[in-house]
Parts: C-alpha cells; structure tokens; sequence
C-alpha cells in the first residue's frame, strides 16, 4: 500500500526556475502526448528534479498533469477524426480499471524491476515499425466483431496496468498495438489512443488522491502547459496525417529506449560490474 502523505498545492522547496522548467517539460509533453504518447518521458523525470518529492507523489503530481492534455487532445482528435467510438469507450473503461490496480502497487514494485524488459519491447517495436514501412498508412482492420473487441480489452488491460504503476511510453505503446494488432492506421490509434489515456490517468488518480499524493497547485499548473501542448499537437497530428505520426511516433520510442536504456545500466547493469 502507498503510504498517507500530506496534501499540499506545491512542494516546499520548490524554486521558481525549477518552476518554470516544469512547465516547459509539461508543454513539450501534451505536444508529444497529443501526438504518438511517450510525454512522460519529459514529464515524469522532469518532476523527480523538485527537492524532497518522492516517487510515488511526482508518479501522481504527473497524472493530474496529462490528464489536461490527454483530454484536450482526445477531444480535438474526436472532432477532426471521428473516431469509431464502439472500441475506444469499452477499451477506455477497462484499461482504466488496470491503471487503478497498477497504482495500487506502483509502490511496492521498484520501477528497475519493469524497464529492462520495457527497453526490450521498445526495440522490437522500433525495429518492427522500421522494416515494415507501410505498416499503419491505411486502416485495414484485422479482426472483426468479438475477436477485434477481446483483443481491444486485452491491449487496454494490459498497458493501463502498466501505466498505473510507471506510465513512460503509454501512448507509444497504446498506438502501435492499435497499429500492429487490431489494424489502423495511425491517425485512427493515435485519436483513440487519446482517449483510452485519460482513463488510464483517471484509473490512476483514483487510486492517488485518497492517499493524498497528489501536488495539486503543482499539477495544475502544468496540466494548463500541458492542455495547450496537447492541442497545438492533436492539431498538427490531424493536419499533417499519418506520415508525420509515424515519424514522430519513431523519434519517440528512440528517445524512451535511449531514457530507459541508461536507468538500466544505472541501476541493473552498472551495480553488477562494481
């Protein structure tokens, strides 16, 4: 269980420059967010900066910043793309019951644990979306009626889980399921992919915020550089089509193995050739 912590609007030692550089780290992640997911790369590390926040309270100072975002993001999508709301919503409510469960043991499972085998899967997705470079550009679904909706229910329970308990690269992964296993094209995963993570991000507030980990002037704050962010890239997403999240969509999940690569070597590798 996550301990009780005291419910504060910001971190006492928190400096104006460490301020602003928070804000600027929740901007640059709604753009990415709202375009391929992986914002958390920037936002997550980026609070671990503030003097005296400990893991668990910047996991869920985090959370209440996507989620203005990911919401502005899912709505934008939903007006310029239209996404079939027959997947999304079911996949959505699932996925935000796995969040929940994984927030209940984001504490008592150290994130070293996970990312050796994140940093794996990233691979092999980047090296999947390389050689296959058709791979995306039109939706052509590959299941169809309870097979396409269980396989739907399955990706949403299995990365809401993982979001809850560390959340880096949630929308990356999210996309190229939708992508590579149910069939869309990018567009289409990204637009859902929006919406699936804001109930990832609820699933997991309602696990925080009863336990009182939550910064809320804090999270506030850079959920409002995260919403405008998370527009100006749904935006860009939806002008300039599937292509350009593909491309961003591989810069991305480079970015999160080179991020994640180095917290292995620090804390897995590098302890055991001491």
């Amino acid at each position: 269980m996550v301990d009780a912590f005291p419910s504060d609007l910001l971190p006492a030692d928190l400096s104006g420059g460490v301020l602003l550089l928070l804000l600027l780290a929740a901007l640059a992640a709604g753009w990415i967010d709202a375009v391929v997911g992986g914002g958390g790369l920037l936002q997550l590390p980026a609070l671990l900066l503030v003097p005296g926040i400990g893991p668990v309270q910047a996991l869920a100072t985090n959370k209440l910043a996507s989620i203005f975002g990911t919401a502005t993001s899912a709505t934008t999508f939903y007006r310029r793309v239209h996404p079939d709301l027959r997947t999304a919503l079911p996949m959505a409510g699932i996925a935000l019951v796995g969040s929940f469960a994984g927030a209940s043991v984001a504490a008592a499972l150290p994130a070293s644990v996970f990312k050796p085998v994140i940093v794996v899967a990233l691979v092999g997705i980047a090296a999947f979306t390389v050689l296959r470079p058709s791979l995306g550009e039109v939706t052509a679904l590959r299941h169809s009626g309870r097979r396409h909706h269980g396989i739907a229910a399955a990706v949403g329970a299995a990365i809401g889980f993982y979001d809850g308990i560390l959340g880096p690269g949630t929308g990356s992964f999210l996309v190229f399921a939708m992508v590579s296993l149910l069939g869309y094209d990018f567009l289409n995963a990204s637009a859902k992919a929006k919406i699936v993570n804001v109930a990832t991000n609820v699933g997991a507030l309602l696990f925080f915020v009863p336990h009182g980990a939550v910064f809320w002037g804090l999270g506030i704050l850079m959920g409002l550089a995260n919403m405008l962010g998370g527009y100006l890239g749904a935006r860009a997403a939806t002008a300039r089509g599937t292509r350009f999240i593909r491309v961003v969509f591989l810069v991305v999940v480079t970015a999160l193995i080179c991020r994640l690569g180095w917290d292995v070597w620090t804390e897995n590798l590098r302890p055991l050739l001491a």
